[in-house]
């Protein structure tokens, strides 16, 4: 399991924890910095209907712009199906469970190895 530190593991840590405060589930975390040049980190969770994806990625949000961590982008919200929240280093994926089996990030991004936050 890859080295992370300490202020890297509080921001994905705070991401869980707000994901999994409205019931996010099967959480993932990437450690992506070998095979991407754009984010250290991606976040995988997933929500049973668009207004729980909407809820999370809400929630995700807010946690970390309380620790004063502000998005460079957020796109999807409209249809809750797939929001992509771009925190420069971490990037957080929330899916409608249904797409994120279709899109299969798991797969795709195979050669980065899972990250346990502990």
């Amino acid at each position: 399991m890859p080295e992370a530190g300490t202020e890297r593991m509080e921001k994905i840590r705070a991401a869980l924890e707000a994901a999994l405060s409205v019931k996010a589930e099967e959480p993932v975390v990437l450690d992506v910095r070998e095979v991407s040049s754009f984010a250290d980190t991606f976040v995988l969770v997933s929500g049973r209907s668009d207004r729980q994806v909407r809820s999370i990625a809400d929630r995700i949000e807010r946690q970390l712009r309380g620790g004063g961590e502000r998005p460079l982008g957020i796109e999807g919200t409209e249809n809750g199906r797939w929001i992509l929240m771009d925190f420069a280093d971490l990037i957080v994926h929330v899916f409608l469970a249904e797409v994120r089996e279709l899109y299969d990030l798991e797969r795709l991004w195979s050669d980065a190895p899972q990250i346990d936050p502990g």
